[in-house]
C-alpha cells in the first residue's frame, strides 16, 4: 500500500488549524510534515511541540520541515529539507536525526539528494496546483524518471488527489503528499477514504 503524507499549510484551514489537524491525524495518514515557512523559529517551535502533541495521540510520524534546530530541542528526529540545506547541512547535524527527506525536481537533484543520506525524496510538483499557480506541472513521464533513478522512496506532490492517484502510484512513486486536500476538508475520513482508494472499491464490491 503506498504512504500518504499530510504536508500542513494552516493559512488554508477555514478554522482552527490545529483542530483541523487533529481530525486528519485520526485518519492516520503515514506521516505530518510540518511547514510552514512563514513563521520565525520561535512561533515555529511553539506550534511544533502542539503539533507533536496531537501526532502522539494518533500515533502518527511528524517530519519538521527546514526548522533544523526547533526539531532538535523537541526531540523530533525526523526532518524534511529542500535540498540546498541538505548540501548544508554537517554530519554531526545529521546524526541527530533518524530520517531526513529532500525535496527534488529532477532525477539529477534525487540522486545528489540519495547520496548525500537522504531516506526518501519528494518529488514534484507533477501536476498544476494552486501553490504554484501559473506554473506547468512536470508531469508523470518526470516521476517516473526520478523514481527510476533512486533507491529509496519516492513520494510524488503537486495537484494529487482521488482522481489521479492511481496513476502517480503507477509510475513507481512509494506514495503521495497532499496539502490542500487535507486543510481544506470538511471530511477528513471521507477523503481519506477516496485518496487510499477503499471508498471506490467498497461501492464496486
Amino acid at each position: 500500500m503506498y504512504k500518504v503524507i499530510c504536508i500542513t499549510n494552516r493559512t488554508l484551514c477555514g478554522e482552527s488549524f490545529l483542530h483541523q489537524l487533529e481530525t486528519v491525524a485520526a485518519q492516520q495518514p503515514d506521516i505530518v510534515i510540518l511547514r510552514e515557512k512563514d513563521m520565525d523559529e520561535r512561533e515555529f517551535t511553539i506550534l511544533a511541540e502542539k503539533v507533536k502533541n496531537i501526532c502522539k495521540k494518533y500515533d502518527v510520524a511528524l517530519a519538521i520541515n527546514s526548522f533544523i534546530e526547533s526539531a532538535k530541542a523537541l526531540g523530533i528526529r525526523r526532518l524534511h529539507l529542500p535540498l540546498h540545506k541538505l548540501r548544508e547541512m554537517s554530519a554531526e547535524e545529521r546524526a541527530c536525526f533518524d530520517v531526513i527527506g529532500a525535496s527534488c525536481h529532477s532525477a539529477d537533484e534525487a540522486k545528489e539528494a540519495q547520496s548525500l543520506g537522504a531516506g526518501y525524496i519528494i518529488a514534484g510538483h507533477i501536476f498544476e496546483t494552486d501553490c504554484k499557480k501559473g506554473l506547468e506541472g512536470r508531469g508523470l513521464a518526470f516521476l517516473e524518471d526520478v523514481c527510476k533513478s533512486v533507491d529509496i522512496p519516492v513520494y510524488a506532490i503537486g495537484g494529487i488527489g482521488p482522481d489521479n492517484v492511481k496513476d502517480v502510484i503507477n509510475t513507481g512513486a512509494d506514495g503521495i503528499c497532499i496539502m490542500s486536500g487535507f486543510m481544506k476538508t470538511d471530511d477528513p475520513e471521507k477523503y481519506m477514504k477516496k485518496i487510499r482508494g477503499e471508498q471506490n472499491e467498497s461501492q464496486e464490491s
